[in-house]
This record gives structure tokens, C-alpha cells and sequence, in this order.
């Protein structure tokens, strides 16, 4: 058996709860790790991962060549060995090469969206266990094709959902288990911040945001991808933020289950708007875009279990950022916009609390333990966490905390929104990417200090 095959068998007896007091990772504690996209998100990523003494950097994919540059140019800074590079040539397919690498255990993919679904595919086929960003992918069937092939190969996929890690996110996570919400009735979160700075750009690499109106192939990082996506899809686009909390605090998958979802998107304005102001007219192309998106789309989620989610996508017009979550119960609720809490029999009647004395005595325990190696981290130590649990779940041959049934469930929102829209608004039965499974599933996440 070779060390990949020993890796991964590991984690399959991880996976039915059968692993051995010697995980199978216990031979070398040391992943060595590929990543595909040294962009702006896989630089972040790419931090955090030169800071363990667990993971070595082998190999690193992309076909800008300035991005792979900054990439490899981190790991020496960092003092580490030079990884192997893929993408100097600009082959798309690159990445293909890396995942033949002898020794690789796992890639993490921070691309855009559109390469998920074929790249995490390609590396479970190679047996690479697999870290993605979020999304899982773009299409439904993306989804169902991503998921067939983990079941198939057995590959341990983890999707990098970082919010399910806030501090404050745990904290009522942990208030949720010990029941002082009182049984869940109604959930609330969304992605909602001004995106429009990201969207748009001069072009110059070094000026990535708020520079200018370009995007598609004269733009530069995500305005180069991610606008485009804007220009043609009309949906909730970004799902996981918002619902990876309330899914878990709902367990979902795990004894529960989406049996309906609806969308309704408003107009669409800000974007031009914003290329008008930014261009000081409208004889630029960019003012010329008919934007699909709507400006601000919500969907409607209910569960197996009588609860319902709502979701909020609103990043093209100006505002604060916020996630707006409120968890309510039978016995009081949170909301995130105000850091203001309400339980009944401890809160004054009918008034508002600060969250923060609440967060204290319920800090999560991971919070406690690892807040100071997550100082500095992207998103307010987030990253920390988030890089942190795949790679000791790797090296325990353990199950994913963020597993493949949460990846697609929370992802497959997107293309399910955008068939709602598409057919008047229309309620569409969710699919159960489970089979079932979700009756007997045991929540994992988050239930002890280690990952």
C-alpha cells in the first residue's frame, strides 16, 4: 500500500467511526500540499498554511503569471522549500500535472467558481483529498457530479467555509446545544456587503480594488471572473455564508433536512449606477452592461424539522457589512446587526441585551484555545480555523467537519435560486443529496477543542 492509499484509508475507517487508536496519518504528520490559485484568496490561504509545521507546500498552480510569482515568492519569504510550479505555460489544464505529483496527500482549489466542481473532481479521481473554496459548483448538476465522485473514490472533501468559524457564530452555536434559545422556530442570514469595489478595476494589478470600471479579461483578480457572473446569472450567488451557521445550528443533513426553496431578486441598478458615478458618464462599456443580478435577492428555506432560513444576497448597492443573522427560538433569539440578544426569563421585558457577556461565558472552546495563533489571520482569524480543521482532520483520518453533503447541500442553493426566479418565483422541492442518510447523521462540527 502506498502512503496515498494508506492516507486514504485512514479516513475511511475515520468516516464510519471505525479509526484505530494510531490514525493512519501517524506515519507522517507532515500533509504535503498542493494549491491550485495563488490569487488574492489562495495568497491568504497560502499564509496561513506556511505558518504550520505540519504542512509542507509542495506544489502551486496558476496560469497568471504574476499571481504564481507572489505565490512562490511567499514560501521563500517564509523560509520554506520552493514548491514545484504548474501554469507558466497557460494551459488551463495545468493543475492536471500538479495532481500527479508523487507524494501529494491534498490540494486546496481557490479558482473561480466555474473550475471547483472539475478540479475537486480530477483530484479525488487521483486520490488528492481535496479542500475547496466555497462554491461546490456552478450548476446543479455540478453538484450531483461532485458528490457522486467522492462516494465513488472515497477522497476526503472539505468545503472552506471560514464563517461557520466566527467567534461570535460559535458562541451562539453554543448556546443553541445548551438550549437557551429553546427549540428553533425561524433562522436569518445572507452575504450582504458592498461588493462593488471588488467587482470592478483599472486592470492594474496593484490597484486591484476601487480603481476603475473594468472587469472580464481587461479587469484584474475577481473582476476579471467574478463580475461576469453578476452580468449573466440572476440568483443567490453566494449562499454559504449565510446558511453554513444556520445549518448548523439547525442540523441539517444531520436529523433535518431542506424540503423547499423559493427566490424572489428586486431590480437591478446599483452596479451601472456605480460605473456611471465611477467613470463620471456613461461612454465607457462598462456603463453599457445590462446586469442580470438583481440587486438584492431573497430566498426562502424551509426544513423537514418546521424551520425556516432566510437568505439575503445584497452586495451591489451601498451599505455596512453585515451577515444579518438571528436565530430565534421559543425562548428568545440573537441578531448579529445589532450584537444584541433577548432571552425570555433572563433579558428586562421586551428589551435588548449587548451580546458580548454572552459571548464571553460562551466562547468556543476552539476559540479559547487557538485565538492567539489565529490573531492576524484573513477574516478575523476565520482562516485560521477554517485551514486548521482540514488539515487536522487529514492528519487524523477523520471526517470533514464542513463534509461533502453540507458542500453541495449549501451550494446547490445557488442554482436552485436561480431556477425559482427563472420560473416566476416559483417553490421548488430541494433536493436530499443524502438519500436519507440525513435520519441517522450525528452532528460533528465544532464538538470539541481540537477541530
Amino acid at each position: 500500500m502506498n502512503r496515498r492509499d494508506f492516507i486514504l484509508a485512514g479516513a475511511a475507517l475515520g468516516a464510519t467511526s471505525l479509526l484505530s487508536a494510531t490514525p493512519a496519518w501517524a506515519v507522517d504528520r507532515r500533509i504535503r500540499l498542493g494549491l491550485i490559485g495563488t490569487g488574492m484568496r489562495g495568497q491568504v490561504l497560502l499564509r496561513e498554511l506556511l505558518r504550520r509545521d505540519d504542512v509542507e507546500v509542495v506544489a502551486m498552480c496558476d496560469i497568471e503569471p504574476i499571481a504564481l510569482k507572489r505565490g512562490l515568492a511567499m514560501a521563500s519569504e517564509a523560509g520554506k522549500p520552493a514548491p514545484k510550479a504548474y501554469g507558466q505555460d497557460g494551459d488551463e489544464h495545468a493543475y492536471r500535472r500538479l495532481l500527479e505529483q508523487r507524494g501529494l496527500d491534498a490540494v486546496i482549489i481557490a479558482t473561480p467558481w466555474e473550475w471547483h466542481a472539475p478540479m475537486a473532481i480530477d483530484a479525488m479521481q487521483a486520490k488528492v483529498a481535496v479542500g475547496c473554496e466555497v462554491v461546490a459548483g456552478v450548476s446543479l448538476q455540478d453538484h450531483w457530479d461532485v458528490l457522486a465522485t467522492q462516494q465513488r473514490t472515497g477522497t476526503p472533501y472539505m468545503l472552506l467555509e471560514n464563517v461557520c468559524y466566527r467567534r461570535d457564530v460559535m458562541a451562539a452555536l453554543q448556546m443553541v446545544r445548551a438550549g437557551l434559545f429553546g427549540e428553533l422556530v425561524h433562522l436569518q442570514g445572507g452575504y450582504q456587503h458592498d461588493l462593488r469595489a471588488v467587482k470592478f478595476n483599472s486592470g492594474d494589478p496593484d490597484q486591484p480594488y476601487g480603481s476603475g470600471v473594468e472587469f472580464g479579461p481587461k479587469g484584474w483578480s475577481e473582476a476579471r471572473w467574478r463580475t461576469e457572473h453578476s452580468v449573466r446569472r440572476n440568483g443567490e450567488l453566494y449562499p454559504s455564508h449565510g446558511i453554513g451557521p444556520c445549518a448548523m445550528y439547525t442540523g441539517v443533513n444531520r436529523g433535518n433536512r431542506f424540503t423547499h426553496i423559493n427566490s424572489f431578486a428586486t431590480k437591478a441598478r446599483g452596479l451601472h449606477e456605480y460605473t456611471v458615478a465611477k467613470s463620471g458618464g456613461t461612454t465607457h462599456p462598462s456603463t453599457q452592461v445590462k446586469f442580470k443580478l438583481g440587486d438584492v435577492v431573497t430566498t426562502t428555506l424551509a426544513c423537514e424539522n418546521g424551520e425556516t432560513i432566510l437568505l439575503q444576497h445584497d452586495t451591489s448597492l451601498p451599505r455596512p457589512y453585515s451577515l444579518g443573522f438571528r436565530v430565534q427560538g421559543t425562548q428568545g433569539l440573537w441578531m448579529d446587526v445589532n450584537q444584541s440578544i433577548h432571552l425570555e426569563g433572563r433579558s428586562p421585558a421586551h428589551k435588548w441585551e449587548p451580546f458580548q457577556a454572552y459571548q464571553d461565558q460562551y466562547d468556543h472552546p476552539l476559540w479559547r484555545k487557538y485565538a492567539q495563533d489565529a490573531a492576524g489571520a484573513g477574516h478575523g482569524g476565520m482562516d485560521y480555523f477554517v485551514v486548521h480543521a482540514f488539515i487536522e482532520a487529514l492528519k487524523a483520518g477523520a471526517p470533514m467537519p464542513i463534509d461533502i453533503y453540507d458542500a453541495v447541500t449549501w451550494s446547490a442553493i445557488t442554482p436552485l435560486s436561480e431556477q425559482s426566479i427563472a420560473e416566476g418565483f416559483k417553490t421548488l422541492e430541494f433536493p436530499d443529496f443524502t438519500k436519507g442518510l440525513w435520519r441517522s447523521r450525528k452532528p460533528i462540527f465544532a464538538f470539541d477543542a481540537k477541530y
